[in-house]
């Protein structure tokens, strides 16, 4: 993370199309954790090379059988969930760029973020039941949610690869752009999200993820509590003033929760 309360997570194992390993999780459990430690005010998920993520690494797996595979299986998502569990529950907002190939728990990662753009190349394949497998990395519960649940079992059972184009418009992801471009505009959405009210988002975003759950009557009493809330705070207080003189509020200078 910058001085800047910007946190650029990497996958950092382009040569194994990023492959979730067991440290790879546990690295990705680390950084959440540092986010949620300090004053994060965006973060920016990014994979490096050719490949988002491609999903578990296959390869770590197969030199397993039996109980110790199982054990390492829970190891490993145990890790990644926490991770997924902890960056949900900040109030950062989160933007993810993903290319070429997005599989398995990559799909996961993908969905997680609020933002996800991706660019023109890339193709999104559950790839579970492929290999005998079924999802984790929230995957069977986030894209019921995003591309409703008769897609997204059909996508969970045929494998089918969605491309770019088609995966804006089930709502997959937010935007295509294109490949050469992807970069610079996480970076442009990742900067305008980091200027933004923390608090504020963090409170949209919860109520967001529990109206999926709670009944209306309940909703509003939770919209007009975080409303008081939010309005009574320092972000409050800034974007009113802003908005009576007329100029751009300063969001920045108000320190986001930890």
């Amino acid at each position: 993370m910058q001085d800047d309360g910007l946190a650029r997570v990497t996958l950092r194992r382009g040569h194994a199309g990023n492959a979730i390993d067991l440290a790879t999780a546990r690295g990705l459990l680390d950084a959440a954790r540092a986010c949620e430690r300090a004053a994060v005010r965006a973060v920016l998920l990014t994979g490096e090379g050719k490949a988002f993520c491609v999903g578990g690494d296959l390869r770590e797996f197969s030199r397993l059988t039996g109980e110790a595979l199982e054990k390492h299986l829970v190891a490993v998502t145990d890790a990644l969930h926490d991770a997924l569990r902890t960056f949900a529950s900040i109030d950062a907002p989160m933007v993810a760029a993903v290319q070429g190939a997005v599989a398995g728990a990559g799909i996961g990662l993908a969905a997680a973020a609020d933002v996800t753009l991706a660019a023109d190349d890339v193709t999104f394949t559950a790839a579970y039941t492929g290999i005998g497998y079924s999802p984790d990395a929230g995957v069977s519960w986030q894209l019921p949610r995003l591309v409703g649940p008769k897609r997204a079992v059909e996508l969970l059972l045929t494998n089918r690869r969605v491309p770019a184009a088609e995966a804006a418009t089930i709502g997959l992801v937010n935007r295509v752009v294109p490949s050469g471009e992807l970069a610079a505009e996480a970076e442009r959405t990742a900067e305008a999200l980091r200027r933004g009210p923390t608090c504020a988002f963090g409170a949209t975003r919860r109520l967001v993820a529990s109206g999926q759950t709670t009944d209306l009557a309940r909703h509003l009493d939770d919209e007009a509590g975080a409303l008081a809330a939010a309005a009574a705070s320092e972000e409050g207080r800034e974007g009113v003033a802003a908005f009576l003189d007329k100029r751009a509020p300063d969001f920045t200078r108000i320190p986001s929760r930890p």
